[in-house]
């Protein structure tokens, strides 16, 4: 049962360690995605992209080092319970067979091994007390672990001995990819409206290309940001379509084309130009999604409530099943103990039985020679 919780635990440290650098490794892979948007002909500013190559590395490394520090510490926590684990089956399965032929031995009358498997059991006993201090050691260490925990939880400080467990993302690197992340996602939609304001709500004439392709029809609305220019979160107006609805409403003002990209009946948007707006609407989106995750990495929140779930669902557990193990390895060696000293009394008893005998034999052999004396000096 204790391996078992122990190994949950385990599991449930990396698993979250690995969905944190999952999720920076998606953001970093939106960011570069946000280089290759293209509205016929508009890029992202090529300082921008410069910003988003920087970035994108510190978050790269910084999910390569939370995930190989947490397989790291997780492989030797399990490496050392492992060796309790094998430790504590290896005397236990010593004992019983040392306590299986002490009984057989003595019961057969073999006494003179009886001896040596009791100098044998007293250091397996003494052995066993050891273990159940080590123990006992391990539950009161993972006691205080899941306090200071809980401590932590309530009063987070940097660079804490938990760091061992499951480390937070470096303070600077979530800063930076937090507004990094809310800055591309505005500048995506700044150019999805700019192509809107500047190409498809446009009436140009025919002589001018690429921006003509006979667009007619209802004005496309806007896409709404949802960021205020210093990043702070804004609604989005009636007029305007959000991430939600933006490609069912869009859809709406799309015209046929001919091979020459002419629209040839009703609409604003031609299928390419939708198509990429589009990808810049889910990129966008995407990174504005990840923003509670980065603001979580940003303050250790989501480390905070690991623990805290750690604390509340697998702590009381472990205490449990280590303090059952501990006990148990008392009872043993006290049980084993008391098996130690039957065997000595009994061979004791045995002996003295023994040794009764004999002299009775040899009174009895002594009173009949010397009865025999008596009749043949008669």
């Amino acid at each position: 049962m204790f391996h078992g919780s122990t190994e949950s635990t385990m599991k449930y440290v990396v698993k979250q360690a690995d969905d944190t650098a999952r999720k920076l490794r998606n953001v970093s892979d939106d960011l570069n995605a946000a280089k290759g948007i293209e509205m016929d002909q508009m890029f992202l500013p090529s300082q921008v992209q410069n910003n988003i190559d920087s970035v994108t590395k510190k978050v790269n490394a910084s999910a390569s080092t939370l995930q190989s520090e947490t397989e790291h510490n997780s492989h030797k926590i399990r490496h050392a319970l492992n060796v309790l684990r094998i430790v504590l089956i290896t005397i236990a399965a010593v004992m019983l067979l040392l306590a299986f032929l002490g009984s057989l031995l003595s019961i057969l009358g073999y006494q003179s091994l009886v001896p040596i498997l009791v100098i044998v059991g007293w250091i397996l006993v003494a052995l066993t007390f050891i273990s159940s201090g080590a123990f006992l050691v391990l539950h009161n260490l993972m006691g205080d672990t899941c306090v200071a925990m809980d401590e932590w939880v309530q009063n987070p400080t940097a660079h804490s001995a938990l760091d061992d467990i499951l480390p937070c993302v470096d303070n600077a690197t979530a800063q930076e990819t937090l507004y990094w992340s809310k800055d591309v996602s505005s500048d995506l939609v700044g150019l999805i409206n700019k192509y809107i304001g500047n190409v498809s709500n446009s009436d140009p004439q025919p002589s001018i290309s690429p921006s003509y392709y006979n667009q007619s029809g209802p004005l496309v609305p806007l896409l709404c940001s949802q960021y205020h220019l210093n990043r702070s979160d804004q609604e989005c107006t009636g007029s305007e379509v959000n991430f939600d609805n933006a490609s069912e409403e869009w859809r709406k003002y799309i015209c046929q084309v001919s091979e020459d990209g002419i629209c040839t009946s009703v609409g604003r948007l031609r299928p390419e130009s939708y198509n990429q707006m589009m990808a810049a609407v889910n990129i966008s989106n995407s990174l504005y999604n990840y923003g509670a995750f980065l603001v979580g990495l940003q303050d250790c929140s989501l480390v905070r409530e690991t623990f805290r779930k750690i604390t509340r669902d697998h702590c009381p557990r472990l205490r449990l099943h280590s303090k059952w193990i501990y006990v148990g390895m008392v009872m043993v060696s006290s049980a084993v103990m008391l098996l130690l000293i039957s065997w000595v009394v009994y061979a004791r008893d045995k002996r003295h039985r023994m040794y009764m005998m004999q002299m009775a034999r040899f009174v009895a052999f002594s009173n009949q020679d010397h009865s025999s004396k008596i009749v043949s000096s008669q």
